[in-house]
């Protein structure tokens, strides 16, 4: 831990002596550079602003990581303190194992480069999500005519529904002080790190950070107030050392002892190229990434409404329509659970599979052979199982117990994804609800992974 919090005095003036790594040349979208000296980089253009400029993103870690951290320099264009910190964080930081950090320098490059504190359009970036967005006129806090009617607001919200992060820092200026929506414990660590005091200040109308702790009501908010003017180097390697500390303690528990395999038999489903060029569109149509693989950051507990597990797999094997929203590629799910406490796994977990409406790019699915909650929960042998394959899948994840979830409870998810929530938003099913998943989670949650 002290090592990954030691972003040492030296290493940061040695890293100040090489290229600006904001002023690279364009790359292309999502291109990869990798560091043989550092983590894995992704650099991305995740939007443009009004005129045109790139909204730039550097992610730092491993890409299948199962948290994301966002921190986010400047939002405001007179506000422009916060750039130091990422900058510091882009040349020298080493994020811990299991979590990505997302660094965005400028999400308001017009106005940065302009030194307003709205974008080229006069709005107030701050005010205008969809979260008790209000009319504000022209002027200082401009609202916009409407929620995310600007090209920057929705290449932010583009990347929080596409990362979830569980946290996200915002730094603006001048009040110097910290505060946050969502768990205020994780704004408090931060503010004694970086040596501001904690204290509410206001809740803006339409601003980011309420709405993504509406959206997402797991993750935390936090709105970091710096002093007015240039942060000293002292100042700025402070901040980048509690945002790192932030972003360990997001990090999955790694397992202290090895959770054992339980026997699992393999009865696989045809799942060729066909199939996963249907599941690539089916992703690109629902989640706005076109892409068949899978990793996995929830688990989703379902039942077949069948009564054997050569039923289900005959279900699932056939590349058909769904019945309900008549889609390619048919539905599947990677596991099944025999009344008997067999488990059968039909499709590898490096796979998405179509089991559960706006989870799909993210969750492993479970089915178990029965008809209802209480069949399911009241059989000891395929409730062992059920807890025993789960618990290993989890531990070899990360996937903490919260996103254990059941089938009917997805629509609360942090991971639902559905990029046409006005044609599907609502869709779900009643397997597996929210009082045989309390209990559920909380036998899982005693079976640690260590």
């Amino acid at each position: 831990m002290r090592r990954l919090l030691a972003i040492a005095a030296p290493a940061l003036v040695a890293a100040a002596a090489l290229a600006h790594p904001w002023t690279v040349a364009s790359r292309p979208h999502a291109a990869r550079a990798a560091s043989p000296a550092g983590p894995t980089r992704t650099w991305e253009t995740i939007g443009r602003s009004v005129r045109g400029a790139p909204i730039r993103a550097l992610r730092l870690g491993d890409p299948g990581a199962a948290t994301s951290v966002l921190v986010v320099g400047c939002i405001h264009g007179d506000e422009t303190a916060g750039r130091a910190v990422i900058d510091r964080l882009a040349r020298a930081a080493t994020p811990p194992s299991g979590v990505a950090l997302w660094l965005v320098r400028d999400a308001n490059p017009d106005g940065c480069r302009a030194h307003t504190r709205q974008n080229a359009h006069g709005v107030d970036l701050n005010r205008n999500f969809p979260y008790r967005w209000e009319r504000l006129p022209q002027g200082t806090f401009h609202s916009g005519p409407r929620p995310l009617s600007e090209p920057e607001s929705r290449a932010i919200q583009g990347l929080i529904r596409r990362e979830r992060p569980a946290v996200s820092l915002w730094y603006h200026q001048h009040a110097a002080l910290v505060d946050s929506y969502g768990d205020a414990s994780i704004a408090r660590r931060y503010a004694r790190r970086a040596g501001l005091p904690y204290k509410a200040f206001y809740a803006a109308p339409g601003s980011i950070t309420r709405w993504q702790v509406h959206t997402y009501p797991s993750s935390t908010g936090i709105v970091v107030e710096l002093p007015a003017g240039a942060l000293t180097a002292r100042a700025a390697t402070r901040h980048a050392r509690a945002a790192l500390a932030l972003a360990a303690e997001q990090a999955p528990r790694a397992a202290t002892a090895a959770v054992a395999r339980p026997r699992i038999l393999e009865r696989p489903i045809p799942y060729g190229p066909k199939r996963r060029a249907d599941m690539a569109a089916y992703s690109l149509r629902h989640y706005g990434q076109r892409e068949w693989r899978l990793t996995p950051r929830a688990i989703v507990e379902h039942w077949t409404q069948n009564s054997s597990v050569s039923q289900t797999i005959n279900t699932f094997a056939p590349n058909a329509p769904d019945p309900e929203l008549h889609e390619l590629p048919g539905v599947c799910s990677h596991f099944v659970i025999a009344r008997d406490g067999t488990i059968v796994q039909m499709v590898p977990t490096s796979i998405r599979c179509r089991h559960a409406f706006g989870m799909n790019h993210a969750a492993i699915g479970i089915e178990h052979v029965g008809f209802s909650d209480s069949e399911v929960m009241g059989n000891p042998r395929q409730l062992a199982a059920s807890l025993a394959l789960t618990r290993w899948l989890a531990c070899r994840y990360g996937v903490r117990v919260p996103d254990v979830v059941g089938h009917a409870e997805t629509l609360s998810s942090r991971f639902y994804t559905e990029i046409h929530p006005e044609r599907y938003g609502h869709s779900t099913h009643g397997d597996m609800g929210r009082r045989a998943m309390t209990r559920y989670r909380a036998m899982l949650a005693s079976r640690a992974c260590g």
